[in-house]
């Protein structure tokens, strides 16, 4: 039972959005072997100043273990 929770700052439109489960729904069926039925997505919007002190330092730089695509970017 797959659940993809998708943070990003705010900004993105419905239609981004829509498009973007669709994808990340079709890729975890595909890779996984998930039905459509098991895979849920949501998305949590966090405001640009509080991305570092609520997602990057706590869940990319203090879970380093858990990242299999880090991020290009230090905040």
């Amino acid at each position: 039972m797959p659940h993809v929770l998708v943070k990003l700052v705010p900004g993105k439109t419905e239609e981004q959005k829509r498009a973007l489960t669709d994808a990340i729904s079709q890729s975890v069926q595909q890779h996984l072997g998930s039905t459509e039925d098991e895979v849920s997505v949501a998305f949590e919007e966090v405001p640009m100043d509080q991305w570092a002190e609520t997602v990057y330092r706590p869940e990319i730089v203090g879970c380093p273990d858990k990242i299999y695509k880090k991020p290009g970017y230090t905040l």
